[in-house]
C-alpha cells in the first residue's frame, strides 16, 4: 500500500512544484489543504494533472485555513497520512510590515493548529516537516554564514513568524515526542512563481524594455546578494529529507552559489538577448529595515549526499523559457 503525505499549501509556487516532484518520483499519495488564496491557487496543480492526467487519481485537494483547528469535517477529508509537509505560510515580506498580525495569525497560529492535528490525530505519523526560512537568523554580514543551529534575530515581522513556528515545532517534538524536523531554504525560484516575485519581475521588465529597481545598500554602491535555488532541487532536497532525517534536528538547503542580485539581472537580460535597464534603491523606503545579504551553511545537507542538480544559468534558462512562453499566451 503506498504511503500518503499531507502537503499544506500545495497549491503555492513551492508546494505545487513538490507535488509534482513527488508523483513523478515516487507512488505516493498526495493531499493538499490549502485556503487557495493570492498565493495559493488550483490553476498551478491544474495545470499540472491535465499536462499528466494519470496523476490525477493520487491527487485529493482539501480546502481548510489553517487559522482554524483541523475540524472534524477536515479531517475525514484528509483521510490517515504518514507524512506531513507543512509549506503553507504568508511570505510578503513588505505586507508584513504593514499588517503583522495577518503573520501572526497565518505562521503561528496556523502551525500550532497544524502541529495539534498531528498531536491528536496522527498516531503513525512517519515525519512533521516544516519549512522554514532563511530569514530567521536575519542578515548575515560579509564573511558569515549561518549554521542550522545558530542565534536568531529577524529583521520583520514575517520572519519573527517563522521563527515562532519553529519553536512551536521544537517544543511539540520535545513535550509530545512528534518526530518533527525543520528545514532553512533560500530564495527559491522556477516556473509558476508569482509574477511579483523577483525573477518573474525582472523577466517582464527587460522583454519590455523598462527599468529594473534592484536592492542595495543605503550608499547605492553594492546590490543585495542571496543564494538562488531552482524549486526541484528544494522539492529533491524535501524528499531525501523524508528518507535521511534526525528527529529534532535542523536542516539548511542551500544552494552552491550566491549572486549578487545586480549579477543576476545581468544574467537574465543576457539570456533573453535584450539590454538591462536598472537602478539601485534603498529599500528602506518601503522598509523599516533591509537585510543586505542572506547566507546558510549547506555543509550539513551535502555530508548526508544531497547534492545541488540545476546550477543557476541552467535553471534560470528553462524558468525564462517558461516564463516568456506564459507572457506570450496573455
Amino acid at each position: 500500500m503506498s504511503q500518503k503525505v499531507l502537503i499544506t499549501g500545495g497549491a503555492g509556487f513551492i508546494g505545487h512544484a513538490l507535488i509534482e516532484y513527488l508523483l513523478d518520483n515516487t507512488d505516493y499519495e498526495i493531499v493538499s489543504l490549502d485556503r487557495l488564496d493570492v498565493s495559493g491557487n488550483l490553476n498551478r496543480l491544474g495545470t499540472t494533472l491535465q499536462e499528466s492526467p494519470h496523476w490525477a487519481k493520487r491527487v485529493k485537494v482539501v480546502w481548510h485555513d489553517l487559522k482554524a483547528p483541523v475540524n472534524d469535517y477536515t479531517i475525514e477529508k484528509i483521510g490517515k497520512v504518514d507524512y506531513i509537509l507543512h509549506l503553507a505560510a504568508g511570505s510578503h515580506v513588505d505586507r508584513s510590515v504593514l499588517y503583522p498580525m495577518e503573520f501572526v495569525m497565518d505562521n503561528v497560529v496556523g502551525t500550532c493548529n497544524i502541529l495539534d492535528y498531528a498531536r491528536l490525530h496522527c498516531e503513525d505519523l512517519k515525519l512533521f516537516l516544516y519549512f522554514s526560512t532563511d530569514e530567521v537568523f536575519g542578515a548575515a554580514p560579509e564573511g558569515v554564514i549561518f549554521g542550522e543551529d545558530d542565534r536568531y534575530r529577524a529583521g520583520n515581522p514575517y520572519a519573527a513568524t517563522k521563527a515562532g513556528a519553529e519553536e512551536l515545532c521544537v517544543a511539540y517534538e520535545n513535550t509530545y515526542s512528534m518526530p518533527i524536523i525543520i528545514t532553512h531554504t533560500m530564495n527559491v525560484y522556477g516556473p509558476k512563481q508569482h509574477p511579483e516575485k523577483f525573477i518573474p519581475i525582472i523577466v517582464n521588465k527587460v522583454l519590455n524594455g523598462e527599468e529594473v529597481q534592484i536592492h542595495s545598500n543605503p550608499e547605492l554602491t553594492k546590490a543585495s546578494k542571496r543564494h538562488y535555488l531552482h524549486s526541484e532541487d528544494v522539492s529533491r532536497a524535501i524528499l531525501f529529507l523524508m528518507n535521511n532525517h534526525t528527529v529534532g534536528e535542523k536542516y539548511n538547503i542551500v544552494a552552491n552559489e550566491e549572486s549578487d542580485n545586480l549579477d543576476l539581472a545581468k544574467q537574465i537580460a543576457e539570456i533573453i538577448g535584450k539590454p538591462l535597464k536598472y537602478k539601485l534603491v534603498d529599500p528602506q523606503i518601503t522598509r523599516p529595515r533591509h537585510d543586505f545579504r542572506y547566507a546558510l551553511c549547506g555543509k550539513k545537507m551535502r555530508d548526508m549526499g544531497w547534492q545541488q542538480k540545476i546550477d543557476l544559468h541552467d535553471g534560470l534558462r528553462k524558468t525564462i523559457a517558461w516564463l516568456v512562453n506564459e507572457y506570450k499566451n496573455d
